[in-house]
């Protein structure tokens, strides 16, 4: 009788693991490669310009946002309203200009700067610390004997193996970090000495505004202004024939005088989160939230920056996910938690939407079981070692919860696709974890995925391209990743939340 009922229990169980994988798979193939593209045609199409954050084109992406969660019969997700708005900032040059002692150097020509890193109006330098290169590594210390702390510096652009090559050579993240160690060192401004100037095509970039999200009470940042060599010469009193003299010059401090002069106006600009909501039934206070981003560049002059891949397949991706959860609702297989389908802006600048959201939470973080975000899965990673056309990369499903990682094995037994987590190292040098929207959610302790197809030449290019996307790998990940959301949705509880978010800072 044992063996009976033991064997009974065996074929129940199995039974009904079958027919859940039957639902799963039913409703998972109602996301189609047809419905992508002809989404897709629209979200990274010529209407939205790029989408770049609180523009014309950004707001006619979420208008089409809106409308499939309104045809689908999602509610909306924040009260009354599918949008969750925030505040944008934008800094607009009008003029400036830059005398040092008796001479004028024109903007673009031999200056430029960073609207939002300067304040309105006139800007003295008596004072300049020339730091050469900027260097504190094992082979260079330029900040040997001087300090700088409470005063301006100026650093070369290039390091010493590329300042007498024609071209800069310049790495925009080699700057970044010259300027970072300038900062943490305690100046209170930086002069940038660039090749850039040299191009003749520089002095034809409009006097553009940088947007970004009010901070506290001021929104200045240190100065940063790029100057070029004759610029520098003159700062100096040195001659300087060419860009590879600076290495000439000895690293000190040089009395000089300098008035900068800026006419700027800040814009309050707007920006919003597109926010659909679907009711679960018996732990309909329990939520799983689907994110991807569907802001990107925008324009640069008339070039459209269209991002089909990025993010635009993640967006679209949300939106087939939401109609296969509401397909499943009304054949009677509703979720038991609640789901939140968002597409949030402002990714690009720098994970704005996703720390609003985080920060003003339209549903409790502490009753949040998950977050699964895609950014970008429509394309193939060159790179790729394994099957190119049966994989993803996923990221974060071994940190804060040990039930994420079993979960994400179990499914892809219905799909096997190689699922291939290398960029979930914290020391990854590409540190993709912190580089998408699910890192403000994991910050805040929720769990998260990350899922991702790796970058491709047409990354961040006007080249990323609806006609760009495979189209069926990207249903495969799409499929996936609904089914995964599909079992979080169904658990009996919350995932856990028992490993500790050992992860440096953004």
């Amino acid at each position: 009788m044992k063996i009976v009922l033991t064997t009974l229990c065996y074929f129940i169980v199995a039974a009904t693991f079958a027919q859940t994988n039957y639902n799963v798979e039913k409703f998972a193939n109602t996301i189609t490669q047809k419905d992508l593209k002809q989404h897709l045609t629209y979200i990274a199409g010529n209407e939205t310009e790029g989408r770049e954050t609180a523009t014309v084109g950004q707001r006619k992406a979420a208008l089409y946002i809106e409308e499939q969660f309104k045809n689908l019969g999602l509610k909306p997700g924040n009260a009354n309203s599918f949008y969750q708005y925030f505040k944008v900032y934008q800094d607009v040059l009008h003029s400036s200009s830059l005398k040092i002692y008796d001479a004028h150097f024109s903007l673009n020509n031999h200056y430029t700067i960073q609207p939002n890193s300067t304040s309105n109006g006139s800007i003295s330098i008596n004072q300049i610390v020339f730091a050469s290169y900027g260097l504190t590594d094992k082979t260079m210390n330029n900040y040997e004997n001087i300090d700088i702390k409470g005063k301006w510096v100026m650093i070369i652009e290039s390091n010493p193996e590329d300042i007498d090559k024609e071209k800069s050579g310049a790495d925009s993240r080699k700057s970044f970090t010259k300027i970072k160690t300038a900062l943490d060192k305690g100046a209170i401004g930086v002069l940038l000495v660039s090749k850039n100037f040299d191009n003749p095509k520089y002095s034809t970039l409009p006097i553009t505004g940088s947007m970004y999200v009010k901070k506290q009470s001021n929104n200045l940042s240190t100065p940063i202004i790029s100057i070029s060599y004759q610029a520098a010469a003159s700062i100096l009193t040195k001659t300087i024939v060419n860009f590879s003299d600076l290495k000439n010059i000895e690293t000190g401090t040089y009395t000089t005088q300098i008035v900068l002069n800026n006419n700027k106006e800040t814009k309050t600009l707007e920006s919003s989160n597109v926010v659909g909501f679907l009711e679960g039934t018996d732990k309909k206070e329990e939520f799983v939230v689907l994110t991807a981003h569907y802001d990107h560049l925008g324009k640069k002059g008339d070039v459209i920056y269209y991002g089909a891949d990025d993010d635009g397949s993640g967006t679209v991706t949300i939106i087939e996910m939401a109609e296969a959860f509401i397909k499943a609702k009304k054949k009677g297989y509703a979720p038991r938690r609640s789901i939140v389908f968002m597409t949030v802006s402002g990714e690009e600048k720098g994970l704005w939407g996703s720390d609003y959201y985080t920060q003003h939470p339209i549903y409790p973080l502490a009753k949040t079981t998950v977050n699964l975000n895609i950014d970008m899965i429509g394309r193939i990673d060159p790179t790729y070692k394994g099957d190119s056309l049966n994989y993803v990369y996923i990221i974060g499903d071994d940190k804060l919860s040990s039930d994420l990682t079993p979960i994400s094995n179990n499914v892809n037994k219905l799909y096997k696709l190689e699922l291939d987590r290398k960029y979930n190292d914290p020391k990854d040098p590409n540190r993709f974890y912190y580089r998408s929207d699910h890192y403000n959610f994991a910050k805040n302790g929720v769990p998260v995925i990350f899922y991702f197809n790796g970058v491709h030449k047409d990354y961040h290019r006007p080249s990323d391209t609806v006609d760009k996307i495979n189209f069926d790998v990207m249903t495969k990940r799409a499929r996936y990743i609904f089914a995964t959301a599909w079992e979080i949705a169904n658990k009996n509880d919350m995932l856990k939340r028992d490993i500790p978010l050992n992860m440096p800072a953004r």
